[in-house]
């Protein structure tokens, strides 16, 4: 038990230093842990691809970058049908390979969510039987859409994250496996 309570300090730890957001009034914000049973290294290859979100977002189709992946990099992202938006313009606002943290804002498109900005960073934890793993975090913050509530808008963004991290972990775990059997 007290193991457990040692990884939950962790996780508020790494969530007070890497994840900060100003809210305001008419703003929600949120954080979302996911445990993924692969190495930071593999994790973060996917995560830190600004260039190509598609390989574990699911809800997206195509991106196309404007800029060399650097901070301000704007990227445009087709959305797949069955979300209420076919397009998101979106600016990489941090992308740190040492400490595994990436930050991007949306600056337009056509949808709801305004003034929303993300961090997602990954940390390396002991998962069962002492293999490595890595922790994911990830929070965002976004305006509240008239006509919407605070829950109703957190709700709703909390859940394409969850598919996200769902997604970004079953491919991460899939590529751990093809990496041990590969050094065999």
């Amino acid at each position: 038990m007290e193991a457990n309570g040692m990884e939950m300090n962790q996780e508020r730890e790494y969530i007070r230093r890497h994840h900060k957001h100003a809210l305001l009034e008419n703003q929600c914000s949120s954080t979302l842990v996911k445990h993924i049973q692969a190495p930071v290294h593999i994790v973060w290859s996917l995560v830190r691809r600004f260039d190509q979100p598609q390989k574990y977002k699911p809800f997206i189709s195509r991106c196309v970058v404007k800029g060399n992946m650097e901070i301000g990099t704007v990227r445009e992202v087709d959305v797949k049908s069955g979300l209420p938006a076919t397009r998101s313009t979106e600016r990489l606002e941090l992308l740190d390979d040492n400490e595994h943290i990436l930050s991007m804002r949306i600056v337009g498109g056509d949808h709801r969510l305004k003034n929303y900005s993300s961090i997602i960073s990954l940390h390396p934890e002991t998962i069962e039987g002492g293999r490595i793993g890595t922790l994911v975090i990830e929070s965002f913050v976004v305006d509240v859409p008239e006509g919407n509530t605070k829950d109703e808008t957190c709700y709703f963004v909390e859940a394409l994250i969850k598919c996200n991290l769902k997604s970004l972990a079953d491919i991460s775990q899939r590529l751990a496996v093809q990496d041990t059997t590969a050094s065999t």
